[in-house]
């Protein structure tokens, strides 16, 4: 488990790094792919979008929302995991090179400007429209979008869980213990 966490981290950068770092795999030849979101509960939907991400390229660099901007942009009560635990999660996939923990609410035009990647991903919902994609096109790059699963968003999970244990009391079966106590 130590070993997975140190990898992680070696791949979560500072914001302030990411310039030198597309710099860098740029003079080496690297096709750079970036992608982004707030991948709050990590699912299947996700892992689709990062696989699909990275088979377009040498490098992916993932975009992450932080905490305080999930909550601009989904709700007081997201992200449910803290960002520090989002990027060390998002680190230990084998499709992702690099996690960049971001401020902005649409953190994909500041990222696709300093980075300017050869494809910026998104998912089928955003669309060839997206906020992004003059700023992709403008340096140069391509737009790949994802035709991703229906019933896979987090939104989608935590509406479904909220269902299946409204107005029940216990919600840990096998006693009262939280995740946290174990």
């Amino acid at each position: 488990m130590q070993e997975i966490k140190d990898r992680s981290e070696q791949r979560i950068i500072q914001r302030d790094g990411l310039l030198s770092l597309a710099d860098c795999l740029r003079k080496e030849g690297k096709k750079i792919v970036t992608t982004n979101g707030s991948f709050d509960l990590l699912h299947a939907g996700h892992l689709q979008l990062l696989k699909e991400a990275k088979e377009q390229g040498d490098v992916l660099i993932v975009g992450l929302n932080s905490d305080a901007s999930v909550k601009q942009y989904k709700s007081k009560d997201r992200p449910i995991i803290p960002q520090e635990y989002r990027a060390e999660m998002l680190a230990a996939i084998r499709y992702v090179d690099y996690v960049v923990i971001m401020d902005e609410p649409e953190i994909a035009v500041p990222l696709v400007t300093m980075v300017k990647p050869d494809v910026h991903v998104n998912g089928s919902e955003y669309g060839e429209n997206c906020v992004e994609a003059e700023a992709v096109k403008k340096n140069g790059g391509r737009l790949h979008i994802v035709k991703l699963k229906g019933g896979l968003s987090t939104t989608e999970i935590v509406g479904r869980i909220c269902r299946a244990y409204s107005g029940k009391e216990e919600y840990y079966p096998q006693g009262k213990e939280s995740i946290n106590e174990r």
